[in-house]
């Protein structure tokens, strides 16, 4: 079984706009779902059907009532004998009410189906689920939330609802049950739930609502004039002081294209903003930790750099200097975790750092070693990137060191022209640009034997002399 988009395409070959006013619908229909007390299904017609069969690509339960159905029926594929009032409404294109009654099921369940409108043609078929009330006569709350419910169920027939903008939802969005305020064309309150009073209680107001507008409760209206202006969703929140924060979330009711009323949800989110406070505090206070343990590190790296210029010994000043590189290598660890929040940090962000440290106390002229990284590797918690940092440097170090060691200067011998045996005729031989030991009187010039010496270096001073043959080793000429 997949997600919407993967159910449209498969089995009702749905793709597009069409497609993306259904993903609005379902992101947006928990509120409708409270307000009627009842379970909504989403129905697509299957491709080549033509309206004979439907799979359900939707479903959502109502947080105000229990639900009727204990299963989840996304992905179900059902004909028009098993939900007769879903193949009218679609091939009418008219909100169509029935019953229809369950394999295993006692009790019959009261259907409203509701045609999805897109662009003028029917794309789906949205039906209200729910069991008769019996022996019970409805509330005045219950009786205005259903009548809210059927004006938007008017919205969605003709195609406007969900909204065409639609706003970024957040994940505290309010429902229905957190409290509810139905609005006039005006902006007045004409209904307020018992748990909307508590939250504008919250707010400092305890006046009756009812009849009132937003300015006149001592609360700034900006949500609903510009929900009613730009026809569709308003989120913000009102804070009083640091303790009280409510989210509220507009709908505007519209008719013809112009509001005519509205639904205001409210939500006390205090709490979770205290809570997020914290959070910012302590992710604040984390990263000034790493920021202080990154200079401590530092410090000692440069201290045990100050007590290396003083050593003579190479083997202790080696050992100094792989104790550097250690320290900075954890160091910046630190530095990075110190910029980033949370305890992932991006290991590239430690790498590339990590491989100029030893390029730049590694590499020399007489060792040319280039490093590259190449890839992506990911993020890391601090407890494996703080040892994996120190390994790396490790590595790289024994790399420079034994895959590319420092050249030694080996002793070469070089026949000098002119001569038999050597320049002094006694089979002496130059080596790697020194005289050999039984002819220690042999100089530059000696071995320039045979060649001019010119500003650029030497130059073989005759023609027969090959320079495959012969070369100059106090200048490197050959």
């Amino acid at each position: 079984m997949g997600g919407l988009a993967e159910l449209a395409r498969t089995h009702g070959g749905m793709e597009g706009p069409a497609l993306a006013h259904l993903h609005r619908l379902l992101a947006s229909w928990g509120p409708m779902a409270d307000l009627c007390f009842a379970d909504l299904l989403l129905f697509v017609p299957l491709a080549g059907s033509e309206g004979s069969s439907f799979v359900v690509v939707g479903q959502v339960r109502p947080t105000t009532n229990q639900t009727v159905y204990r299963s989840d029926f996304v992905g179900a594929e059902v004909g028009a004998d098993d939900r007769p009032a879903v193949a009218q409404a679609f091939a009418t294109g008219e909100m169509t009410e029935g019953e229809i009654t369950l394999p295993g099921e006692v009790d019959s369940i009261q259907v409203l189906a509701v045609p999805v409108r897109w662009d003028g043609s029917v794309v789906a078929v949205c039906s209200r689920e729910s069991t008769p009330a019996l022996g019970r006569q409805p509330g005045e709350l219950e009786r205005t939330y259903v009548s809210v419910f059927h004006r938007f169920a008017a919205m969605i027939a003709d195609g406007t609802f969900p909204f065409a903008v639609e706003d970024t939802e957040v994940e505290e969005a309010p429902r229905v049950g957190d409290g509810a305020l139905v609005l006039d064309g005006a902006g007045r309150v004409v209904y307020a739930s018992p748990n909307a009073v508590s939250a504008l209680h919250r707010l400092g107001v305890h006046v009756n609502a009812e009849g009132e507008r937003l300015s006149d409760l001592g609360l700034e209206e900006v949500v609903v004039r510009t929900a009613f202006a730009i026809g569709g969703p308003v989120t913000e929140e009102i804070e009083r002081g640091d303790e009280i924060t409510v989210l509220l979330r507009c709908l505007p009711l519209l008719e013809g294209g112009k509001a005519t009323g509205g639904l205001l949800l409210l939500r006390d989110i205090s709490e979770l903003r205290r809570r997020d406070r914290m959070l910012v505090s302590l992710d604040a206070t984390i990263r000034e930790i790493h920021h202080r343990v990154k200079n401590n590190l530092q410090t000692i790296s440069s201290l045990l750099r100050l007590q290396g210029r003083r050593l003579t010994s190479l083997e202790a000043k080696g050992a100094i200097e792989e104790s550097v590189r250690r320290i900075r290598s954890i160091a910046l660890v630190h530095e990075t975790l110190s910029r980033e929040g949370g305890g992932d940090v991006p290991f590239n962000d430690i790498v590339r750092p990590l491989v100029r440290t030893v390029e730049e106390s590694l590499v020399s002229p007489e060792r040319p070693v280039r490093f590259e990284v190449v890839g992506d590797s990911g993020k890391l918690p601090a407890r494996v990137a703080t040892p994996l940092a120190v390994v790396l440097t490790e590595l790289l170090q024994n790399a420079a060191d034994h895959a590319f060691p420092v050249p030694v200067p080996v002793p070469v011998p070089v026949p000098v022209p002119g001569a038999t045996e050597g320049p002094a005729g006694d089979g002496s031989q130059v080596e790697a640009g020194r005289a050999s030991p039984s002819s220690s009187t042999t100089t530059a010039s000696a071995w320039c034997s045979g060649w001019s010496t010119t500003a650029s270096g030497c130059r073989p001073a005759s023609p027969s002399i090959r320079p495959r043959d012969w070369g100059c080793r106090s200048c490197a000429a050959w």
